[in-house]
């Protein structure tokens, strides 16, 4: 998750297309470790991609998820008065 922030860091410090220098930088300037491989995963991911459109992504995704997880919630909920509503009637 580092090297993504210091990656977002750069470009929102005005590097449109910040390279592995820029980010080493960063993390440098905080006293963090740079995993050279996980440095390498994160620039294979976005090559090619703008960052603004990987953000728009993720955050539509978050999006669906948490609509998922709301109507599972309901579901769940509506589920629980049934059963609350059966077990009144036995005693009727």
């Amino acid at each position: 998750m580092r090297f993504v922030a210091a990656y977002l860091m750069a470009t929102m410090g005005g590097n449109p297309h910040p390279c592995k220098d820029d980010v080493r930088a960063i993390l440098g300037s905080v006293g963090a470790d740079v995993d050279e491989a996980k440095l390498d995963f994160l620039f294979e991911q976005i090559a090619g991609k703008d960052v603004t459109e990987l953000l728009a992504a993720g955050a539509a995704a978050c999006q669906g998820a948490a609509a998922a997880a709301e109507a599972k919630a309901e579901e769940k909920a509506e589920e629980e008065e049934e059963d609350d509503d059966a077990m009144f009637s036995l005693f009727d």
